[in-house]
């Protein structure tokens, strides 16, 4: 194989796209990518999806956000792949799953090779979102998420990608704003380079939305191992997530949306096992005005029908230890 191509794999049920030092699998029955192996190293539990949740504030429950907008909790917890389109060197590729999938003959190369996810949401009315990946020959992937807005639909909590890592992260470190920030609350934040040790959780007496960084720029999380249970060596390595033009937020937390919001109590959370990792390109404010009834001031809300779009790109840390 040429070192500098991707070398494609057409399975019954998945795509498979290798280069030199990694190697990615898309499924076709999961609706997503399914493995991301950098340098020997798993980086995914389950596929990444659409975020359309973040768990609830003290101020959000104030405001009976969750009788407009909890169904944007449904389309978060069931992502429902529609259709899946793939593309090889800027051409569309039809039929590329079983049976068709025979005239391929196990040896195909490419340049770059993209591969688009149209989920439905279950809301009311309902709409799509898109998240597609493209995989360049030095392993890079770019992703672009793309949420369609519409007529009659509430405001969002958040848009993103969610990434579920198979073990806690050791470290995070980031270049953006300092301390915890959202979109109503960035007056305080200082631009600079932040490491922050663990996944720490803001210890709110009922677990609520935490963990929130705007305006970054990039991203590197480090791990040391691969499965519930530490591997031998322990040596660490990381993932790095860089902008795609424009700065994104992302939250880096050991819990999903679901786990925090039906937490009554900091000691009701389930014990430490993964790193959930949401990207995102929207975000709603946290308000806090009086706790209350009053909602978030209209420049920092999240509306339903309105289109939302970003990208961001995956590739091999400059800190990679091995």
């Amino acid at each position: 194989m040429n070192a500098m191509k991707l070398k494609l794999i057409f399975g019954d049920v998945t795509l498979g796209v290798s280069g030199e030092s990694f190697h990615y699998i898309f499924s076709y029955q999961a609706g997503g990518m399914e493995s991301l192996n950098i340098l020997g190293k798993e980086w995914l539990y389950r596929p990444p999806r659409p975020a359309f949740w973040r768990a609830m504030t003290d101020n959000d429950r104030g405001a009976s956000f969750y009788k407009t907008s909890g169904m944007w909790l449904l389309a978060d917890s069931y992502p429902c792949c529609r259709s899946i389109a793939l593309s090889v060197d800027g051409e569309q590729i039809p039929d590329f799953r079983a049976p068709q999938n025979n005239r391929f003959s196990g040896s195909e190369e490419a340049d770059t090779v993209s591969i688009t996810y149209l989920y439905d949401t279950l809301t009311f009315p309902p709409t799509t979102a898109e998240i597609r990946y493209t995989v360049h020959a030095d392993g890079r992937v770019r992703i672009e998420a793309a949420y369609h807005g519409k007529a009659g639909l509430p405001q969002l909590p958040v848009f993103g990608v969610r990434f579920l890592f198979p073990t806690p992260a050791v470290r995070y470190r980031y270049s953006g704003l300092s301390g915890e920030t959202y979109p109503d609350r960035m007056a305080g934040g200082q631009k600079g380079i932040y490491e922050i040790e663990g996944l720490p959780v803001t210890p709110y007496l009922v677990p609520q939305e935490c963990g929130m960084h705007m305006e970054t720029d990039w991203l590197e999380i480090t791990r040391n191992a691969t499965r519930k249970y530490r591997d031998a060596d322990r040596r660490e390595f990381c993932l790095r997530i860089v902008s795609d033009g424009s700065p994104f937020a992302f939250s880096c937390l050991p819990y999903t949306p679901q786990q925090m919001e039906f937490a009554d109590h900091q000691e009701e959370l389930p014990p430490v096992t993964r790193t959930v990792l949401t990207v995102c390109g929207g975000v709603r404010g946290v308000g806090g005005i009086d706790t209350w009834g009053s909602d978030v001031e209209p420049p920092y809300r999240l509306y339903g029908d309105k289109n939302i779009h970003f990208s961001f790109v995956i590739k091999h840390s400059e800190q990679e230890q091995l």
